[in-house]
């Protein structure tokens, strides 16, 4: 392109001088010089003129790839912000699901306080009213009872801790406990609380032993469902997606009358929309 400008130019000066000095060369000479220049200026102007719409044409067609580019690259960031629109909502979703499990152990956490009050209570009278010819045996009864009783205070000191949500007070209790009784029959109970406390204070992978050991010691616990449910938890907040619908499968096919077990559903389905 400059090489062309340069020669138009170079042309242009060449006719000038020609016309300038005509007058010293024979007019028919300087007409024919005269008119090969301007021929050699001509073609080289229709040159030029070729060049320039060729680069104009290759102008329009980048200006048309970019303009394309810039339109798939605005779409892709558009279907990627709707991917992650969809993702927050599905976190909202499953914040609200374990939300409601929380309620729901709360619950269960008060309707077994109201059951051990009421054995308590039920136990004392039969210890007041015991006749005096079973005395030895009463005695004996009594003092399975007064330790029974010990072992329900001191569980029941540790679930208001939780349910006042000091898991780290919770989780000393329970493992107090677990330690004073490892043999008694709320150990399921304890168990439960401690695995839940751990995973209250964010230790998942320590939440999901614990949880498996009670499932593994106590597999007829009462707790064992809840266990199950604290474990699926656990792996949803690790990224073990796969190891939690595995969990809530296995939770919905041995627990199906469980109080949780609707949850649960809820919470798988909501794991298998997710692709």
């Amino acid at each position: 392109m400059k090489k062309l400008i340069l020669a138009s130019l170079f042309l242009t000066a060449q006719l000038f001088s020609l016309h300038s000095h005509a007058a010293l060369f024979d007019d028919t000479e300087a007409r024919k010089k005269i008119l090969e220049l301007e021929k050699t200026m001509q073609s080289q102007n229709q040159s030029t003129q070729a060049t320039l719409s060729e680069l104009k044409r290759n102008q329009q067609a980048l200006e048309q790839r970019l303009t394309s580019l810039e339109a798939i690259a605005k779409n892709g960031l558009v279907d990627m912000q709707s991917q992650v629109e969809a993702l927050k909502q599905e976190n909202s979703r499953l914040k609200g699901d374990l939300e409601l499990a929380t309620h729901n152990l709360d619950l269960a956490q008060q309707r077994q306080k109201d059951l051990y009050t009421d054995t308590d209570v039920r136990l004392r009278k039969l210890e007041s009213g015991a006749v005096l010819a079973t005395q030895a045996p009463a005695a004996t009864e009594a003092a399975a009872t007064v330790k029974e009783s010990e072992e329900q205070k001191q569980l029941e000191a540790a679930n208001v801790l939780s349910k006042d949500a000091r898991h780290k007070d919770a989780f000393a209790a329970y493992d107090r406990f677990l330690k004073d009784y490892p043999n008694s029959s709320l150990a399921g109970d304890a168990m439960y609380g401690l695995g839940y406390s751990q995973f209250a204070l964010k230790n998942y992978k320590s939440a999901i032993a614990t949880q498996q050991k009670l499932l593994d010691t106590h597999p007829d616990s009462a707790k064992a469902p809840d266990a199950m449910m604290n474990m699926a938890n656990s792996q949803i907040q690790l990224g073990q997606v796969a190891a939690a619908k595995k969990t809530l499968r296995d939770l919905v096919k041995k627990f199906p009358d469980s109080e949780v077990t609707p949850t649960a559903q809820k919470r798988l389905k909501a794991l298998e929309s997710i692709r």
